[in-house]
């Protein structure tokens, strides 16, 4: 008997325009497209090319039009202020529909790019749908961004305006925004119109006229601005993602397939119905917060929560087990290092114990491989599934995921389950030739891409084909590696610049990981290759340790190396690992491998944008001194 998951994503393959056309149905259109899929000019494939919509409408308007206004559509929630705050969708849309209006007394038009440089604030979320309702196209720049970063955006997208924030706040200290901005309009060759500021309590800024107004003063005299017309194929967004060259990634989302698939996922992939209550830890700087903090959920019609915390430090450990208990939320996504987090502090689970937490029913994890001591650990304190689940900020939603909504799948530990409706995934050798069943490769998909997922790079149409569409014709490179079994189930195993290469054996970082990860004393890790004469690469490995932790350092490396010999064996020439007091990761918790190779390498490299701390490089250039890895 074929099961109802594999019935659907074979009709999602084989069929596609009928599937999509199927879904296309629940969203509202001004007027519904004719026209499913444009395969004309490959690989730019264009979904729902003459439908009419608006992001706005979708995420408020319609809720409020089928009689839901008065529920609560976003809950905000911030720790580190002691502020709490619920909205129904009959309140955001009156918020929304003011700034909107703000933003067109400004000179903002259908079209027009509007940078959002601010923390997590529900004026953040107000800011990015004001854009969708006048059709302008938003690009949010993680709040603390460094200047040149920012203003890097700023001269890509030629923005008109710039909507900020007086500072952002993180665990024990204030990050002033000010200088940050001052900093990127001196930088930017392209020059905004105006600057709009939030100020936040006790933070206020003096501004600066007329390039500045305050964000209550830009209210005065607004009208309410109702949605407008627009075409599924004009972009909701760009968002930036760093590239190798230097220059920033503008990827973009086109509207009408940006809600037809967010939409749909709510309730297949994560199994969240109108009434539930749903959480996505994440920033609305990153995709994640694009998708599944705003959009998707809004779209849906159910509650989402806006946190402006950490998981670990504000005020503890129990944080988010507060969180999902006050709300009675039903499901959590968040990034693996959130749970590493929780767990190297707390790792008898102690805070949980203070809490009810009988609401919840499942976790998703997403944005590193999560690695199967973590969700082991999850699964038995929290006894609900945690589910690893792969996407990127090009696809914006999960290219391979448990879709706990059509029917739940048995869990293979290290897995990120099967491929989702709408994605044909493959792995290809080196040789260009299909791998089989467990061989490593290169993971692609083959086009086209399902709505939803990028139909280009923001004026960059070469870039985008010779980047993603031309090493395997046909296929989008995702730039992961790993391997399909037999029974469907996608192993992501690294970056594919993670490969390494051992005396001729390919080798997976992510695979030493997974056996490092298992140590009892080990709260997480990183390997990564470093260049040796004899061997070409050679893995060392860096660990830290769970709190309370009282064998010595020593020992521990010996037993690390020991467990990678057993379980991967000597071909991985495995003799060093170094106990590190944390690791150098980017705000939205991905480990800095690249960057500590070329520490370990010797090579030059540029100090990312997105580092959280870069005090932690001078001490992984410490330890790798200490352990004679620079001194080679």
């Amino acid at each position: 008997m074929t099961s109802s998951f594999n019935k659907i994503y074979q009709y999602s393959i084989q069929k596609p325009e009928e599937f999509w056309k199927d879904i296309s149905e629940d969203i509202h259109w001004y007027k519904k497209p004719s026209k499913i899929l444009n395969k004309a000019n490959p690989p730019f494939y264009k979904w729902f090319e003459d439908g009419v919509t608006n992001t706005c409408y979708n995420a408020i308007d319609v809720h409020i039009d089928k009689g839901n206004g008065d529920k609560t559509a976003l809950i905000y929630d911030s720790p580190i202020t002691n502020k709490k705050a619920k909205f129904t969708f009959n309140e955001l849309r009156e918020k929304i529909s003011k700034f909107a209006g703000a933003l067109d007394n400004q000179g903002v038009k259908k079209g027009d790019r509007v940078i959002i440089y601010m923390p997590m604030i529900p004026e953040a979320v107000i800011a990015m749908l004001a854009c969708g309702r006048i059709g302008a196209i938003h690009s949010v720049v993680f709040g603390g961004f460094a200047s040149n970063e920012l203003a890097s955006r700023i001269d890509d997208s030629k923005a008109k305006i710039l909507i900020t924030a007086s500072c952002g706040f993180e665990p024990g200290r204030t990050v002033e925004y000010r200088p940050l901005v001052d900093g990127a309009l001196k930088l930017a060759n392209h020059k905004v119109g105006k600057v709009i500021f939030f100020q936040r309590e006790g933070h206020e800024v003096n501004l600066n006229s007329p390039l500045e107004i305050d964000w209550e003063e830009a209210l005065v005299n607004a009208k309410d601005k109702d949605c407008i017309e627009i075409g599924a194929n004009d972009f909701a967004y760009i968002l930036y993602t760093s590239g190798t060259t230097g220059i920033p990634k503008g990827i973009v989302r086109d509207i009408g397939g940006h809600i037809v698939a967010l939409k749909w996922t709510m309730k297949n992939i994560y199994n969240i119905d109108e009434n539930d209550v749903w959480w996505s830890a994440s920033d609305i700087g990153w995709i994640v917060g694009h998708s599944y903090i705003v959009y998707a959920p809004l779209f849906k019609g159910c509650t989402t929560v806006l946190f402006e915390g950490k998981p670990v430090g504000t005020p503890d450990a129990g944080v988010f087990w507060r969180i999902i208990s006050e709300y009675k939320i039903k499901s959590l996504f968040t990034a693996p290092t959130a749970f590493r987090a929780i767990k190297k502090e707390d790792p008898d689970g102690k805070f949980f114990s203070k809490y009810n937490l009988s609401s919840f029913e499942s976790l998703f994890l997403a944005g590193e491989r999560a690695d199967p001591d973590t969700i082991k650990w999850a699964e038995n304190l929290l006894n609900v599934p945690v589910i690893d689940h792969w996407w990127q900020t090009e696809t914006s939603w999960a290219i391979s995921s448990n879709c706990t909504g059509i029917e739940m799948q048995k869990t293979k530990y290290g897995s990120a389950c099967k491929a989702v409706p709408g994605y044909d995934v493959k792995i290809i050798k080196p040789d260009h030739s299909i791998a089989k069943p467990n061989e490593m490769g290169d993971i692609v998909v083959k086009l086209p891409l399902p709505p939803g997922t990028f139909p280009t790079l923001w004026k960059a149409d070469k870039r985008y084909e010779e980047n993603y569409m031309t090493n395997y014709k046909g296929y989008y490179q995702t730039y992961d590696a790993g391997h399909i079994d037999e029974d469907g189930y996608i192993w992501i195993m690294s970056r594919t610049d993670d490969i390494i290469n051992v005396a001729g054996h390919r080798l997976s970082t992510g695979a030493i990981e997974e056996v490092l990860s298992e140590h009892q004393s080990v709260a997480e890790c990183a390997v990564l290759g470093i260049a040796d004469k004899l061997k070409g690469q050679l893995p060392i490995g860096m660990v830290v340790l769970k709190s309370g932790v009282e064998k010595d350092n020593d020992t521990i490396s010996k037993e690390c190396i020991q467990m990678v010999r057993d379980k991967i064996g000597p071909v991985a020439a495995f003799k060093v690992v170094i106990v590190i007091k944390r690791l150098p990761k980017t705000r939205s918790g991905k480990i800095l491998r690249g960057t500590i190779r070329k520490i370990a390498d010797k090579e030059e490299y540029k100090m990312p944008a997105t580092i959280d701390d870069p005090v932690i490089l001078e001490e992984i250039t410490q330890s790798l001194i200490e352990n004679n890895i620079l001194n080679k």
